[in-house]
């Protein structure tokens, strides 16, 4: 823990309109930490992370913070903000149409 918060506050300190991301439990995805911008709004993330993960266009995705889905338009700041965790990093739940009962984590900052 104390070494992933002050991993969180030398990315926070080094890079002020970042926001860290820590890594995600998924196979597929090709990162295990992000950096994303604070004015970066949910939706965008959102396309960043079908990208990551080469989600058809077809296939819905959701996350998720604290289990609860954030609004598209919301400024990832704000969620960061309000849901971050004390260690410093924002953890995100994310879930595919075709994975509805299979969750799986994404651990962002």
């Amino acid at each position: 823990f104390e070494k992933r918060k002050a991993e969180a506050e030398r990315i926070r300190q080094k890079y002020t309109d970042r926001i860290p991301v820590e890594k995600s439990d998924i196979a597929t995805i090709d990162k295990k930490k992000y950096l994303v911008p604070s004015d970066l709004t949910v939706g965008q993330f959102v396309y960043v992370i079908r990208k990551r993960i080469k989600l058809s266009p077809e296939k819905a995705i959701f996350i998720f913070v604290d289990e609860v889905l954030p609004p598209t338009a919301a400024l990832m700041s704000s969620i960061y903000e309000e849901h971050k965790d004390e260690d410093g990093f924002l953890y995100i739940t994310y879930v595919t149409h075709s994975e509805v009962y299979k969750i799986t984590s994404l651990h962002f900052a």
